[in-house]
């Protein structure tokens, strides 16, 4: 019980301790906040002052400078300002100067201007007595005129009317005969060309198409074991030579020849394949339509094979390499193919070689003129299913097969159809003038030949003036010789187409042939 009371005691004593303690260090507490308050206000107020002073201080210092700042600024202001003057005062005296310059320019074309009013005004003047002049002058002109158209009527007894009548009468008269003249000259020369250019077509296309000229050149003999092959060839009821000739395109001439049959077509190339055909159908004895069919391919095949075996022989032959394929396909069926009787083929080398050895003794190129030689008729080979002449055909091949333009201009050119555009052109057609009018070139008989050159000379020599005439270059060139005081030059220019129209009417001959008319004159006289 004792130390309960006793515990309690000192509890209580504790707390009222702490309460105390409490109460005292509160105070302390407050105390020393407000001496340190007060320290803190004694020194915030030191701290403003002093900020204060510092704060003046600078707002004087920047017074200070923005008072300097300003004066500078002024001077530089002044300094612009006064150097703006003088730059304007500078242009408003160069104004000044070209204004016053411009003034003394105006002043002294005004001056210029006064005098040439003045000037005018003179020339004016002139002109007005001048005017007045002339107006006197065309009067007393026409006065004149009138007098003498009055003599003159008085002299002709015809009025002015009527002799203006009489004049376009005439004239009228004279334009009528004139046009109708030259309108017959025009006719007459669109005739004479319409038949020669005619003329000259078709004789093309008889070339190209293989027309009939000789039996020679369009039938080809098959030889037979013997005359009861004939019978084998007809077949029965025909149907035999009905299907051979179906199957080749030609004619079969069955005759009473022994052991002989003849295969007729106006195509070489048919023909050789026929003959060919015909050959191993007889030398193999079995004939019939499906035989015949077999044996016609295998013969078109082997023709095939030989006409381009025979281009490479030619080039070959020649000298010509590097021809494209096609275009030796074309110089192989050159051997089937016949220009006025004479062989393409034998004709193109020919020429070939002419045109080489000309090339080697001039020092020109040798491949290039035996190339164009070779090729210069490569058109006749192409048949009537192409359009065109044999030149334009020619010309059209060899471009499209890649030759060289002067091979084409040799081809273009050998008929004179365009200007030569090399000397191997010109060679070209050189060797093909040598190569087709030389004698017996053409196949034509000796007799034919002098009676050809004969009717050129007489034709000639029947007109008046001809004084002696020349067949030269083997009948491809006539020379007339004429008498000078009876044909006039004119008269010689119509004298050589009257000829050559005539030569074409009542001659033929392969080719063409050149009129030449001569007319020499001769002055002398003697220095006494």
């Amino acid at each position: 019980m004792d130390s309960f009371p006793l515990a309690a005691i000192v509890g209580a004593l504790g707390a009222v301790v702490a309460v105390l303690t409490f109460v005292f260090g509160r105070r302390a507490g407050a105390a020393r906040e407000r001496e340190q308050q007060r320290i803190s206000h004694t020194t915030a107020e030191e701290t403003a002052k002093r900020l204060t002073d510092e704060a003046t201080r600078e707002a004087e210092n920047i017074r200070k400078g923005a008072v300097v700042a300003g004066k500078e600024e002024l001077i530089q202001l002044r300094e612009q300002f006064e150097a703006e003057a003088r730059s304007r005062r500078g242009e408003v005296e160069r104004e000044e100067r070209r204004v016053q310059d411009r003034e003394d320019q105006l002043e002294k074309r005004g001056e210029a201007l006064n005098a040439r009013e003045r000037e005018l005004a003179a020339r004016s003047s002139a002109l007005d007595k001048r005017d007045l002049l002339i107006v006197e002058r065309e009067a007393e002109a026409q006065r004149l005129v009138s007098e003498q158209q009055r003599r003159l009527e008085q002299l002709a007894g015809l009025s002015a009317a009527d002799a203006k009548a009489e004049i376009v009468r005439r004239l009228e008269d004279q334009a009528t005969a004139d046009a109708a003249s030259r309108l017959r000259e025009i006719r007459e020369s669109a005739k004479r060309n319409a038949d020669r250019e005619a003329r000259k077509i078709v004789a093309l296309a008889v070339q190209r198409v293989a027309a009939e000229t000789t039996a020679e050149t369009t039938v080809s003999a098959v030889a037979l074991p013997n005359d009861e092959m004939k019978g084998r060839i007809i077949g029965r009821e025909g149907r035999n030579i009905r299907a051979f000739e179906l199957a080749t395109g030609v004619d079969v001439i069955i005759d009473d020849t022994p052991d002989t049959v003849v295969v007729s077509c106006f195509d070489p190339v048919r023909r050789e394949t026929a003959r060919l055909a015909l050959e191993k159908l007889v030398s193999d004895g079995r004939i019939h339509p499906g035989r015949i069919e077999e044996v016609v391919a295998k013969a078109r095949l082997e023709v095939d094979a030989q006409i381009l075996d025979t281009g490479e022989q030619a080039a070959y032959e020649v000298g010509v390499a590097g021809l494209h394929p096609e275009l030796i396909r074309l110089i192989g069926r050159m051997r089937w193919r016949t220009s006025y009787g004479q062989n393409i083929l034998a004709h193109s080398k020919e020429v070939a070689w002419l045109a080489g050895m000309m090339a080697a003794e001039l020092g020109l190129d040798v491949a290039l003129a035996k190339r164009g030689a070779l090729l210069h008729d490569i058109g006749k080979v192409l048949t009537h299913e192409h359009e065109g002449t044999h030149v334009q055909l020619g010309v059209e091949v060899a471009t499209r097969y890649g030759e060289n333009p002067l091979v084409v201009n040799c081809i273009a050119a050998h008929h004179d159809d365009v200007p030569h555009e090399s000397e191997v052109s010109v060679l070209v057609q050189a060797g093909d003038s040598i190569s087709g009018s030389r004698p017996g070139a053409r196949r034509e008989a000796f007799e034919t030949y002098v009676k050809r050159l004969e009717g050129l000379e007489k034709i000639a020599a029947s007109y008046r003036g001809v004084e002696r005439v020349f067949a030269i270059q083997a009948g491809r060139e006539v020379r007339v010789v004429v008498t000078p005081d009876q044909v006039d030059d004119v008269r010689a220019a119509a004298l050589s187409e009257e000829i050559a129209r005539r030569i074409e009417s009542e001659l033929q001959y392969p080719g063409q042939i050149k009129v030449v008319v001569i007319r020499e004159t001769r002055s002398v006289d003697f220095a006494r």
